[in-house]
């Protein structure tokens, strides 16, 4: 059973940054397809980030595009998610998941549907 937890949430500023880790339990962590989700509260869950287990290609939601870069080091077993320019409507619950060799990655890896093992969460509060 593959466990994640996250870590780096907080409060910032408007403006500012912050970077998640998700830590896997497993060395194999190159196998699996990695997701950011985030959920605010009264809101579904959606895909933020993710990236492919295969090529290292990376997709971000439209919502996300130039603000926040998703990378892996497989060696930590640790996905990050490096947040920048931060806006009040990014406070949510921030989620990572895995999923096995997930493929199709681009049409799939944004849905949290696709995805089997999930960490915690941990809270982002974007507030001046």
């Amino acid at each position: 059973q593959l466990q994640l937890v996250e870590s780096g949430g907080g409060l910032v500023r408007p403006g500012g940054s912050l970077r998640l880790s998700c830590v896997a339990s497993r060395s194999t962590l190159n196998y699996y397809a990695i997701g950011w989700f985030r959920q605010a509260p009264g809101k579904e869950r959606e895909g933020v980030s993710c990236i492919a287990y295969s090529d290292a290609s990376t997709y971000y939601a439209d919502s996300v595009k130039g603000r926040f870069t998703i990378s892996r080091d497989n060696a930590k077993n640790t996905v990050y998610l490096q947040m920048d320019t931060l806006k009040s409507e990014d406070t949510a619950v921030y989620y990572c998941a895995a999923e096995r060799k997930l493929t199709p990655v681009q049409a799939n890896c944004l849905k949290p549907v696709s995805y089997d093992y999930w960490g915690q969460g941990t809270q982002v509060t974007v507030s001046s």
